[in-house]
């Protein structure tokens, strides 16, 4: 084969991630998303995909999906984007140009692979799998073909945590049996359509001619999908410029003519719009809202938030205010929603100004990492837990938020597993811990500090440094000054190793996964 083109695309990333750096979630589902039940799910491991979570699911169907083992996580970005920077570091200094399509999956084109065999590719694959699970000790599976679109869709034969080739000849044996819509540009709309005219597979749709393809799918995207397909995609592997916004947009058939219509049309721009963003693992400060008229001109208008978040309601919230209604814009044709601002420091937003949920009759008191609380009813698997317990694990006035990093002057970093009644159970562990010691305080204590997101990695500061956003490093630079600063004003001397390889693990009675801490 004279070219191939490699596929990288990291497994579970954010779950993953999390497993990583806080070992106790390992071989457990765990939901990263709101740990208050509001929006959708940003990610799953593979434990949770297996029990029938997934990602941009409603964040209360996949707590039901996974019962009582699940474990919901709250976002951490900056971890996210430091190991993702770290990941593609590696890949360019090994193999030099770089396609980063997202913060976790990139394409790129080996001079050593040039002329290689299958063998020699697949063989290339393991290595580079080997390497990254050796370096940053994340899980990724590797794609690789003689263009973007079959390395792609090898990587998805490939999850989790394995290498696939296609070659050109192997066109007929393994892609094209797939469903059209496993081919990278064909989305839903694009599949309904060629599904009104019997296409349901790539083969399917590769045996077309050309002219009909174009015809079905539109003239440009349905000739060059018709060409990948076929096995033909010559596209150079290039770096890629940073995004400035993500967007999504429908044109309907038939004009919008009521208020519901719009609405309904907007929530679905959002939602291919939000995957988008999630996929790009940045937040937005500004939605903007496109609504073109009947006659083709258009009227645009946004929303801004003086912070960049990826909270799914807030940002929607801000999509229905810049909507315009009917009786100003007239019959609409086509509706578009996009994201701008985008940054990676991201604020998590437990109390958006613009909720409009209705509060809990009764506030629950208790938050517990995987365990329910006991004032919560519980909700047996498929069923809809109560909006109480949705609402349960965020409470007004609380100096840690469940899930939150922090740092205790004398044993080290750690996060919140359990709150409630005044209390706060830390479970101390890094990447390089193992399962760590649960530890229980008060929530005053003031040897208890927010944590800094950076901690759990175990690297060296160098590292660090040279990985994160600045704004994320210069924070990380302050806060472990104020560190030493308490630490001498308070007379503390930390544990050995309380600031890298955390609290060592105790007996097993003092490592066990509990929830009575937190509600004594």
């Amino acid at each position: 084969m004279s070219r191939w083109v490699v596929h990288i695309d990291m497994d579970a990333f954010f779950a993953s991630c999390e497993q990583l750096t806080r070992p106790t979630l390992q071989g457990r589902p765990v939901l990263v998303g709101g740990v208050h039940g509001r929006g959708v799910v940003a990610g799953c491991s593979y434990e949770a995909r297996a029990l029938g979570a997934h990602s941009a699911q409603p964040m209360v169907q996949a707590r039901a999906c996974c019962g009582l083992r699940a474990v919901t996580v709250a976002p951490r970005k900056p971890v996210y984007s430091v190991l993702s920077h770290r990941i593609f570091q590696l890949l360019a200094e090994r193999y030099g140009v770089i396609e980063q399509l997202s913060v976790d999956e990139a394409f790129i084109e080996p001079p050593a692979l040039q002329q290689a065999t299958v063998a020699a590719a697949a063989a290339f694959g393991d290595e580079l799998r080997d390497c990254i699970a050796t370096e940053v000790g994340l899980p990724a599976s590797v794609g690789i073909g003689p263009g973007k679109q079959l390395a792609k869709i090898a990587s998805g034969l490939a999850k989790p945590a394995g290498t696939a080739v296609i070659a050109q000849q192997d066109l007929a044996t393994k892609v094209w049996p797939l469903p059209v819509t496993a081919l990278w540009g064909v989305g839903p709309v694009a599949a309904q359509k060629l599904a009104a005219h019997g296409v349901a597979t790539i083969g399917q749709f590769a045996g077309l001619r050309q002219s009909m393809a174009a015809t079905l799918v539109g003239s440009s995207v349905g000739r060059q999908l018709w060409e990948f397909a076929n096995g033909v995609d010559n596209r150079p592997v290039v770096p890629r410029a940073m995004a400035k916004q993500v967007s999504q947009e429908h044109t309907y058939p038939t004009d919008i003519i009521t208020d519901p219509g719009v609405r309904e049309a907007v929530d679905r721009a959002f939602a291919g719009a939000y995957r988008r963003l999630v996929a790009d693992g940045r937040g937005a400060k500004t939605v903007t809202v496109k609504q073109k008229r009947a006659d083709f001109s258009q009227s645009s208008r946004s929303q801004s938030l003086t912070y960049a978040t990826d909270d799914r309601q807030t940002l929607r919230n801000l999509a229905h205010a810049a909507t315009r209604p009917i009786a100003e814009t007239g019959p609409i044709r086509l509706v578009g929603v996009s994201f701008s601002g985008l940054d990676a420091a991201v604020q998590d937003v437990f109390f958006p100004e613009l909720d409009q949920l209705r509060s809990a009759e009764s506030q629950v008191e208790t938050y517990e990492a995987g365990v329910r609380g006991s004032s919560v009813q519980e909700s047996l698997p498929g069923s809809l837990p109560a909006e109480g317990e949705m609402r349960r694990a965020v409470q007004p006035g609380l100096r840690f938020q469940p899930t939150a990093d922090v740092f205790h002057l004398r044993y080290g970093s750690g996060w919140v597993q359990g709150i409630g009644h005044g209390v706060v159970t830390v479970r101390f562990e890094s990447r390089t811990t193992g399962p760590g010691r649960v530890r229980s305080f008060e929530e005053d204590d003031p040897l208890l500090v927010e944590g800094d997101p950076f901690d759990c990695l175990d690297w060296d500061e160098s590292m660090i440094a040279a990985c994160a956003e600045q704004a994320a490093a210069d924070a990380r630079k302050q806060r472990l000054q104020e560190r030493a600063e308490l630490r001498r004003t308070h007379g503390i001397v930390a544990e050995p190793g309380a600031d890298t390889v955390l609290v060592p693990l105790g007996d097993a009675s003092a490592q066990q996964d509990t929830g009575t801490h937190a509600q004594r």
